[in-house]
């Protein structure tokens, strides 16, 4: 296992500090605030950990509502709602300075036999014969190369892969609002931590990474790392149909169906590398383009 996957284990590895209250620490994001996918994944931990162990999480829905501080400890509150037969709900809500700045609901579940179905994998070419971030980031001499390492700090415990350009690597043309990306954790998961809600808990950090791209393809906008817009996540929701692993490769494939009002919605789905359908992900974000006055 990598330092980074370590270390970024470490961060989704929650304190408790009384009943139902759980204290996470924090860092910085390629932007100065809180990265969003951080506040989902340690909120989910916080659910997950009042949960029964025979109970896999099957969805999620959360709103983001204020900016994260860094330089602050999160404490997540956990309700719990229900607890039936077969579905436990819980709902979190994650306090800074006093203030809430995230809120989530989860849904857990036994497993169940029942009716199967999926829709098929779309194409897309092997991960290994893509380039990793390192070898797509350090070869765009438009980057400030600040805004490069703070990338490859953030994704260093993630092996990233686009299957084409990513916003920041080609815009000033709109292209179709379509988006692929390989991912996997950068190193094997064994031991201890090795249980299923730990690999639901790396996929719902990954989830926020990536997905408002294929917005900013539609528009030929490169995105936070060239400033030509501003924006956050406003919401997320996600839905776990099949086990999968968080240290195998998934294939995320987005698409944004909408971007209006400042607003862009994504949609997406995750897939194993055999095809099977894991996850399906649907996420809102304020887009702004800067204002010029």
């Amino acid at each position: 296992m990598s330092q980074a996957l370590q270390d970024l284990l470490d961060l989704l590895d929650l304190e408790q500090i009384e009943e139902n209250i759980f204290r996470g620490q924090s860092r910085s994001a390629v932007v100065p605030r809180v990265f969003g996918g951080q506040v989902a994944a340690q909120a989910l931990v916080a659910a997950g950990r009042t949960v029964p162990g025979d109970r896999h999480a099957h969805s999620l829905h959360a709103y983001f509502l204020r900016l994260g501080d860094p330089g602050a400890p999160i404490v997540y509150t956990v309700e719990r709602i229900r607890d039936g037969r077969s579905f436990t709900t819980r709902r979190v809500v994650a306090v800074q300075h006093g203030r809430p700045i995230f809120f989530l609901s989860a849904s857990f579940q036994t497993h169940e036999e029942g009716l199967d179905h999926q829709v098929p994998m779309p194409p897309a070419p092997d991960p290994a014969t893509l380039p990793t971030s390192q070898e797509r980031l350090r070869g765009y001499d438009h980057l400030d190369p600040d805004v490069v390492e703070r990338f490859l700090e953030a994704r260093e415990a993630i092996d990233l892969r686009y299957v084409d350009e990513p916003p920041y690597g080609r815009f000033g043309a709109p292209r179709e609002p379509h988006s692929q990306v390989w991912f996997r954790t950068n190193g094997k998961l064994d031991g201890a931590v090795d249980v299923p809600l730990l690999h639901v808990v790396l996929a719902t950090y990954v989830s926020d990474m990536t997905l408002l791209d294929s917005v900013l393809l539609a528009h030929g906008r490169g995105g936070w790392a060239v400033g030509d817009v501003v924006g956050a996540s406003l919401d997320h929701a996600m839905w776990f149909h099949r086990p999968f692993r968080a240290d195998e490769w998934l294939l995320y494939d987005q698409e944004s169906p909408s971007a209006h009002g400042g607003r862009g919605l994504g949609q997406a789905r995750i897939y194993t590398q055999d095809g099977r359908l894991a996850l399906s992900v649907i996420q809102e974000g304020v887009v702004r383009v800067p204002r010029t006055d």
